[in-house]
C-alpha cells in the first residue's frame, strides 16, 4: 500500500494571529523592570514582525514525522511508536522507514558550536542551584507564563485545570529539566538528550492533534505549538532562571552564566527552537524576551484557572513528615513567592489569594549561608552537589511518591 508524500505542509492563516501584540502597553509595563536592569532596546517594528510570523510556523521536522505515523498500517512509509522508541534509545536502524531516519537525521546532526563539556559545567551551575531552580521555574516561569493569553489556553484545551493532570505535568516539566542538568545528561544517549527529543515529538504530536480537531482558533491564538512561543518557554529555563535566583539571593557570576546558557542554547536547538533566537549571551537572551512579552495578548480566564489549580495541588503532593502541616505551609509559600516574583497586580490579574512576600525574606537567609558562607568554603563542590541531588529528590517525591518518574507517554 502506498500513500501520499509524508512531506506536504498544512497550510495556516496569513498573517499573525489576533492576539499578537494585543496587549503591549502591559507587557511594556511587565517587562519594564528587565528591560531597566539590562539597558534593552525596545523593539523595532521588524522584530515584532518576526516574532508574529513565527506565532504562525510549526517544527516542521517533527511535523512530517508525524504525518508518518499518522498514516495506515500496512503503508511502507509508516512510522509506529515502537519505531521512534527503538531508534531514540539504540540508534536508527538502517530499515527504518524514511521519515524517522529524516528525523533523526536532524537531530543527531549537533553542530559544531555544541561544546559537551561547557554544557557540564552549565548542568553544574543548574544543579548548584538547589530548590532555588525549581522554586524559579513554577513560579516565574510556568505561573508567571500565565498572564498571556495562547500557551496557557492550550493547556486548558488538553486538561490541564485538573488538579491530578496539573500535578503530574508540574513533576514531568521537572523530570525533563532535572535530566538535562544531569552530568553527560545531553550526550546523545543521555537522558537529557532523549527526553529532550521526546518532548519535541509530544509537541509535534499535540500540535497536529490540535490543528485537526477544530478545538483550537488558529487565526487568535496562532499554531498550538508554534516557534515563538517555544523560543518564550525556553528562556523560562535559561535567562528567567539566572533572573530569579538572583533575586532569591543566589550570586552568579559571568563564567556560570555562559555555561549555563550554553547548556540550554542546545537544548534549544534540539528542541527545535529556530537557530536565530539562540543565544550564549544572556543579555541577547532576555532582549528577545522582552521583545516577546511587548508581542503578547491579555490575561485570559484560563491563567487564572490554571494558577489556582496550581496553587491548590500543594495540598495533594506527596509529604513524608506531618502532611498536613506541610502541605498548608507548602501553598502559603508558593502564594508569598508568586507575590515577591509577579507583584500585587499580576495577583490580581490571576485572582490569586495574596500574601506578604515573607518567604523571599526566608529564601535570602537560607541561600546568604548556602552561597555566601559554605559557598566560600572547600566545602563548596560537594556541598552544591548536596543541594542539587537533595532538590531533585524532593520534587520527584512530592509529584510522584513511590511511582517511577516518567515524562508522558506518546500516543498517536
Amino acid at each position: 500500500m502506498t500513500s501520499s508524500p509524508v512531506t506536504e505542509r498544512r497550510s495556516t492563516p496569513a498573517g499573525p494571529p489576533q492576539r499578537f501584540g494585543a496587549a503591549q502597553k502591559r507587557g511594556r509595563r511587565l517587562g519594564r523592570m528587565l528591560r531597566t536592569y539590562w539597558h534593552l532596546q525596545d523593539p523595532s517594528e521588524e522584530q515584532l514582525a518576526l516574532i508574529g510570523e513565527r506565532m504562525m510556523q510549526r517544527d516542521e521536522p517533527a511535523a512530517a514525522l508525524v504525518r508518518a505515523m499518522r498514516l495506515p498500517e500496512g503503508d511502507e512509509n509508516r512510522v509506529s511508536m515502537r519505531d521512534f522508541h527503538t531508534a531514540l534509545a539504540h540508534g536508527v536502524p538502517d530499515c527504518a522507514p524514511q521519515a524517522l531516519r529524516d528525523f533523526f537525521a536532524t537531530v543527531e546532526n549537533t553542530p559544531d558550536w555544541v561544546d559537551l563539556d561547557l554544557c557540564n559545567r552549565g548542568a553544574a551551575v543548574n544543579r548548584s542551584f538547589g530548590r532555588n531552580a525549581s522554586d524559579v521555574l513554577l513560579q516565574l516561569g510556568l505561573i508567571g507564563g500565565y498572564r498571556f493569553g495562547g500557551p496557557v489556553d492550550l493547556l486548558a484545551e488538553t486538561g490541564g485545570l485538573r488538579a491530578n493532570t496539573a500535578k503530574r505535568r508540574i513533576g514531568e516539566t521537572q523530570t525533563w529539566a532535572i535530566a538535562v542538568a544531569e552530568h553527560d545528561g545531553m550526550r546523545r544517549f543521555g537522558e537529557g538528550w532523549k527526553l529532550t527529543v521526546h518532548v519535541r515529538l509530544m509537541h509535534a504530536l499535540v500540535n497536529d492533534n490540535f490543528e485537526r480537531n477544530g478545538r483550537w482558533d488558529i487565526a487568535k491564538w496562532g499554531l498550538p505549538i508554534n516557534q515563538a512561543d517555544l523560543a518564550g518557554t525556553l528562556d523560562l529555563f535559561s535567562g528567567a532562571l539566572l533572573m530569579g535566583v538572583r533575586a532569591l539571593g543566589v550570586p552568579v557570576n559571568k563564567q556560570d552564566s555562559a555555561a549555563l546558557m550554553h547548556l540550554w542554547k542546545y537544548v534549544g536547538w534540539l528542541i527545535g527552537v529556530d537557530d536565530d533566537w539562540l543565544f550564549d549571551d544572556e543579555r541577547d537572551q532576555h532582549q528577545l524576551s522582552y521583545n516577546i512579552l511587548v508581542s503578547q495578548g491579555d490575561v485570559t480566564e484560563a491563567g487564572a484557572q490554571l494558577s489556582n489549580a496550581i496553587v491548590d495541588v500543594q495540598r495533594d503532593l506527596a509529604y513524608k513528615h506531618v502532611p498536613a502541616l506541610a502541605s498548608r505551609y507548602e501553598r502559603e509559600r508558593l502564594l508569598s513567592m508568586l507575590e515577591g516574583f509577579l507583584g500585587p497586580r499580576s495577583m490580581r490579574d490571576l485572582r490569586l489569594p495574596q500574601r506578604p512576600p515573607w518567604a523571599f525574606a526566608a529564601a535570602w537567609a537560607r541561600n546568604t549561608v548556602n552561597y555566601r558562607i559554605v559557598g566560600r568554603t572547600p566545602l563548596r563542590r560537594p556541598y552544591y552537589e548536596w543541594l542539587g541531588r537533595r532538590a531533585r529528590d524532593l520534587a520527584m517525591y512530592r509529584h510522584f511518591g513511590s511511582d517511577d518518574a516518567e515524562i508522558g507517554k506518546l500516543p498517536v
